[in-house]
């Protein structure tokens, strides 16, 4: 199952930054998460039902600031408000587990979402349970930016669909 999400992932990618932020991207297996050092800000959102996870977008905080210049319709020299930027990525998170989730309902696989949670920091990484599957994948926007989802899935109990 975790092979299905990360192809949804790539087209939830695809879709969301492509059609709400005009940010061509492509799946990079050289970045595997975030980064040490500088300013970070990592998206969670989770998914809950007939499968179960959490979905990790982490970005750099310049990055970010792009990302909601362009969700906002702003300038980046605008943003100053940290606020700002964690509600954009939250959002972010939202549209693209909002978008896997529309691809697992569709497969038969009901689930909702929980809220997106943000976390910021210059190190930082995610332990998943040892019983959780996890993939991490990599994208690169350009010649400058790049940042990374983490999908981690719960065990489902009895059959898949």
């Amino acid at each position: 199952m975790i092979d299905v999400l990360e192809e949804l992932v790539k087209g939830a990618v695809k879709e969301v930054f492509g059609t709400m932020l005009s940010i061509p991207t492509e799946p990079d297996s050289t970045v595997r998460g975030a980064v040490a050092g500088g300013p970070h800000i990592a998206s969670s959102v989770g998914f809950i039902g007939e499968i179960s996870g959490m979905v990790f977008i982490y970005s750099g905080d310049l990055f970010a600031r792009q990302i909601t210049s362009r969700m906002l319709g702003m300038k980046r020299s605008e943003i100053t408000d940290e606020e700002i930027v964690n509600d954009s990525m939250g959002e972010l998170g939202n549209m693209v587990v909002g978008h896997i989730k529309s691809r697992l309902c569709d497969r038969g696989m009901s689930c909702v979402l929980t809220i997106p949670s943000i976390v910021r920091g210059s190190q930082f990484s995610i332990e998943p349970a040892a019983s959780s599957s996890r993939t991490i994948i990599g994208f690169k926007c350009g010649a400058d930016n790049q940042f990374a989802i983490e999908v981690l899935l719960k065990p489902v109990d009895g059959p898949q669909p």
